[in-house]
């Protein structure tokens, strides 16, 4: 492999071609509040106006520009880096309160001193129990085995397996056909033809 490496000598410094720098972007956040402050709207800017100045100001943007844009405007004012009122973008004011979030807010905990002792637990949820009357006599415990005295389980009774007659006398006679489902029809007396 030695002999290898000295066949091929090195290119010469001057022909090995060196990347051109390019211009590096800032960061798009950085781009946005920089359009913000360039446009200084007093109801704020919407989103085309910010993209024509960041267009305007860095010329070489990626093709995906617009999509960028959009997920960064999405994320600054989820973060709370700008304000998005009537479809437009602008810097939150620092003198307003902090936005509340939904439903009511919790109560504030008030600091138990240290060295204090708490009195009690705090009271459980829901409605308290009746109080019980010290000369109502006690319920009698019902054993689980037995039900209302019967000595039957409850619910309904298994169904039993089917057994083979043993006596065919109660039985209806067995003709080899096998019975239809169902009712089996009406059957009619014979009648006898009335003689004249």
């Amino acid at each position: 492999m030695a002999t290898e490496d000295s066949n091929n000598p090195p290119a010469p410094p001057n022909l090995i071609p060196t990347p051109t720098p390019t211009p590096t972007l800032p960061e798009y956040p950085q781009m946005i509040m920089a359009a913000i402050e360039a446009l200084n709207e007093s109801e704020g800017s919407n989103k085309t106006s910010i993209a024509q100045q960041i267009e305007s100001t860095y010329g070489d943007l990626p093709p995906a520009h617009a999509t960028l844009l959009a997920h960064h405007l999405n994320k600054m004012k989820q973060s709370g880096e700008l304000v998005f009122v009537k479809n437009n973008y602008m810097k939150p004011d620092p003198t307003a309160p902090p936005k509340r979030g939904r439903g009511r807010p919790p109560k504030p905990k008030v600091p138990v001193p240290p060295g204090a002792v708490v009195s009690s637990p705090p009271r459980p949820r829901g409605r308290p129990p009746k109080p019980r009357d010290p000369f109502f006599p006690l319920p009698i415990a019902k054993s689980s085995t037995s039900s209302a005295g019967s000595g039957r389980p409850r619910g309904r009774p298994p169904k039993k397996a089917k057994t083979t007659p043993t006596s065919t006398s109660a039985a209806a006679p067995v003709s080899g056909a096998p019975r239809g489902r169902g009712r089996p029809p009406k059957v009619k007396p014979a009648v006898a033809p009335v003689g004249c």
